[in-house]
């Protein structure tokens, strides 16, 4: 079964950092955008693994985002 998670990725001073809301402690980096996309889906699937292991629920994604206007 495929799911969804929202990943937030921020640009740091030495690359890329990102994590999903909907797993907490699930973290990943890269020195690009490209290498920290693979490397996030890398970690949730060790994390998703880890919490069939230990026979936790996997939770539902729920979160998503929004880009809003205001001025500036």
């Amino acid at each position: 079964m495929m799911k969804r998670y929202l990943i937030v990725i921020e640009e740091t001073a030495s690359g890329y950092s990102a994590y999903s809301p909907d797993l907490p402690g699930c973290v990943s980096t890269g020195r690009n955008r490209a290498e920290v996309e693979a490397s996030i889906r890398e970690a949730i699937r060790f994390h998703l693994d880890g919490l069939r292991g230990a026979s936790y629920d996997v939770p539902e994604p729920h979160s998503y985002s929004l880009y809003v206007e205001v001025p500036a």
